[in-house]
């Protein structure tokens, strides 16, 4: 169905204006791994995840894949550009069969000029981002491998909506993007995983990963020492 109803930035808006904003959009379907965006391109449009979602990726001069996020349906990306009108910063690739829907950059800016609320939402999700990044930098560069893995777990647990005082992550990404989301190797990333389990911190039941211990989780954060040499990559 192409309409916008499930994109949490439009919910507010009247579903009059939301179905003429659905008529302005470009529709299209990608399949798994089909590329979207092209870092670097100049395509500007805004892009709503209406059903599936998408992987936001770039690629190191090795070819070394650094995974930045996933969008799921109800999200959108591609604001930066239609924005302040450069290149794109990164490469989307579809995660799922995906249907997107593409937005022109006049009709996005006029959106958010329409609708302050809306301009707030977008900005309120760039601060994030600019934390989210900061905090990654600020891990690469004081953390070892172990230590930016859990660490990643922690930034991705959200509050059990079941269960107080419990923490999940779902769905549970697949360790190869963790990987690549910490700048290490999917080994490394199992590695953490079986012994956060053996010591009881966390427990993986089908999609979900509980956290059954935060605070030990950060406590064993805390007690690796790092030192050059003997952190794996």
């Amino acid at each position: 169905m192409q309409n916008l109803d499930n994109i949490d930035l439009l919910e507010e808006i009247d579903p009059v204006e939301r179905l003429a904003l659905s008529s302005k959009c470009t529709w299209k379907t990608y399949l798994p791994n089909e590329q979207i965006l092209e870092r670097s391109s100049t395509s500007r449009d805004v892009f709503f995840v209406v059903e599936g979602s998408v992987n936001v990726v770039n690629f190191g001069v090795s070819g070394r894949e650094v995974a930045y996020a996933t969008v799921d349906a109800g999200q959108y990306f591609g604001e930066l550009s239609a924005i302040d009108e450069r290149p794109r910063s990164a490469n989307i690739i579809a995660n799922k069969k995906c249907l997107l829907a593409s937005l022109s950059p006049e009709y996005f800016n006029q959106l958010l000029l329409s609708h302050p609320e809306i301009m707030l939402q977008v900005m309120q999700r760039l601060a994030r981002i600019i934390r989210i990044n900061d905090d990654r930098i600020l891990d690469l560069s004081t953390l070892g491998a172990v230590q930016r893995v859990c660490q990643e777990l922690l930034r991705m647990a959200e509050p059990d909506p079941v269960t107080a005082n419990s923490w999940l992550i779902y769905p549970m990404p697949t360790q190869s993007v963790i990987a690549s989301r910490v700048s290490t190797t999917r080994e490394t990333v199992a590695r953490v995983l079986g012994q956060l389990a053996g010591d009881n911190l966390v427990l993986k039941k089908g999609k979900n990963l509980y956290l059954k211990d935060k605070q030990g989780i950060e406590d064993f954060i805390a007690s690796l020492a790092v030192t050059p040499g003997n952190v794996p990559r």
